[in-house]
């Protein structure tokens, strides 16, 4: 029997390593629980005032943050603030499928286009590995806004 898993990162600002992840992964971030968004909603607006109503001080309102795949499919990734920064290369990254059945010059310019839409929303581009078939289609390594590497391919 398989099992449904999370994956967690730890960060300094898990709100905007979120938005990040939102747009490199096409998920949304969910409403606050027993909240149904109104249509248009910003779910982090939304949050900001559930939380407010609960009493959460403003300055710890920043401590978690989580997104989840539209279509119910992927699995759940959350953000956890963490006091140190990132000290070492990840041991485990995503790989996040920009262009799925695509080869060649096309596959490469779909990559490039992923990866200037996520440069220009904070993450930096690494490196890019060529197509060497049959044994690999080619792939871009890049960094998050606090520097967790993965790759578009």
């Amino acid at each position: 029997m398989s099992r449904r898993f999370q994956v967690t990162f730890d960060a300094h600002d898990p709100r905007t390593l979120s938005t990040f992840w939102r747009e490199a992964l096409g998920y949304v971030h969910p409403g606050p629980p027993g909240v149904e968004l109104p249509e248009g909603a910003d779910p982090l607006a939304v949050w900001d005032e559930f939380l407010a109503k609960l009493g959460v001080p403003e300055e710890e309102r920043n401590t978690r943050s989580a997104l989840e795949d539209p279509e119910g499919q992927g699995p759940r990734v959350f953000f956890q603030q963490v006091p140190e920064g990132k000290t070492a290369k990840n041991r485990v990254h995503l790989d996040v499928r920009a262009a799925p059945g695509l080869e060649g010059e096309e596959r490469m310019a779909a990559l490039e286009a992923a990866c200037e839409r996520l440069v220009a929303r904070g993450g930096k581009r690494l490196r890019r590995f060529e197509p060497e078939p049959p044994m690999s289609a080619g792939w871009i390594v890049m960094a998050d806004p606090e520097g967790n590497e993965f790759c578009l391919d």
